[in-house]
């Protein structure tokens, strides 16, 4: 089992960030000894047109990051329960097609994973984490010229990747698939870029 350290892009919209991040929670659970750290990265905001404002200081789009402050939140102040939330923060918009924009589902998701959700709206409410989202997406935008979800991360070398299934529980499957990834980002340089032109479904 390879060892190592990555970094991986998440926004609850994307439905393959939700393949990927299942594939990688999946693992680290059963015991991946990965390094791993998970990196915020905004849709949103990598949709705004040059001149527009952007989405830290639109109160319009306020809605829309709630999901993704309130990962960041747990990610950082309740890590321990990050693993479940951001799992079914993944499953209430992919699985059960719930508005993660919603304030009462975004708290229900948390309640129901042990998170106390007026400790994390509060938070929210003070802007540090709204702060976080903005530093973390702008240093993945800048310095790994991320433009979506998920990139994966490692020696200095960024790969956008769209895996078509998620692990399914299946442990084994996730630590191979998220391997193959990492093998192919910095085992193989030469590669730079392998697309197929139809996806059979």
């Amino acid at each position: 089992m390879a060892e190592g350290s990555f970094a991986v892009t998440w926004d609850y919209r994307c439905p393959f960030a939700h393949h990927a991040h299942g594939h990688v929670v999946t693992a680290l659970a059963a015991g991946a000894p990965w390094d791993v750290t998970f990196v915020p990265f905004s849709l949103n905001q990598a949709h705004v047109a040059d001149g527009d404002l952007p989405v830290w200081d639109d109160l319009a789009q306020r809605a829309a990051l709630l999901a993704m402050l309130a990962g960041i939140t747990v990610r950082d102040r309740f890590p321990d329960r990050f693993f479940a939330v951001h799992t079914a923060l993944f499953a209430a918009r992919h699985e059960q097609s719930l508005d993660l924009r919603a304030e009462g589902i975004v708290r229900r998701v948390l309640q129901e994973q042990g998170v106390d959700a007026d400790a994390v709206f509060a938070e929210i409410d003070d802007g540090g984490p709204l702060d976080v989202f903005r530093r973390e997406h702008e240093q993945a935008a800048e310095r790994d010229k991320v433009f979506g979800v998920p990139t994966f991360v490692a020696d200095g070398r960024a790969v956008f990747v769209r895996l078509m299934h998620g692990p399914q529980g299946d442990a084994e499957l996730a630590r191979v698939t998220v391997e193959r990834v990492l093998d192919l980002l910095t085992g193989w340089t030469d590669l730079n870029e392998f697309k197929l032109t139809t996806v059979a479904r």
